[in-house]
């Protein structure tokens, strides 16, 4: 068991959608929650860091990637329960949206893989519902859309 299982309370979790012309960055988890899913690079809010710091933090320990301004995309919650129907995960997800601005992800962290991904091949990374909607919001934010 984790420390992120069972929590307390809800657990912040900031994520970043870094577009590239027609791509979107994403990350292969190694760890659980989700290990080995694609998702957008993101982590859990450190005390003490603001919620800017925390998403600059998490996309530079994720791919070794730099953006500029951030804009803030979506926040929602992602609650998982257990068999018994406890709450196993509870996460408050807050996404910001970024425009890439030069050089090539490289995992690290917690990630096996890093890479820009083809808006129209994201059907084979198995994102979650959650994870397209992001992308839309971040692509219209953006003037990608």
């Amino acid at each position: 068991m984790t420390d992120r299982e069972y929590p307390p309370r809800p657990i912040v979790g900031i994520g970043v959608v870094v577009l590239k012309e027609d791509a979107v960055l994403l990350i292969q988890r190694g760890k659980p929650p989700n290990m080995g899913a694609w998702s957008l690079p993101g982590g859990a809010q450190e005390l003490g860091e603001t919620i800017e710091m925390a998403a600059r933090r998490e996309l530079e320990e994720e791919t070794g990637l730099e953006v500029g301004d951030l804009t803030l995309a979506a926040c929602f919650d992602s609650i998982r329960h257990d068999d018994a129907g406890r709450i196993h995960y509870h996460y408050t997800i807050i996404d910001y949206a970024a425009r890439w601005r030069h050089g090539e992800p490289r995992p690290g962290g917690d990630v096996t893989l890093a890479r820009f991904v083809a808006l129209d091949a994201l059907a084979k990374y198995n994102l979650t519902p959650a994870a397209h909607d992001v992308i839309g919001i971040a692509r219209s934010l953006l003037g990608f859309a």
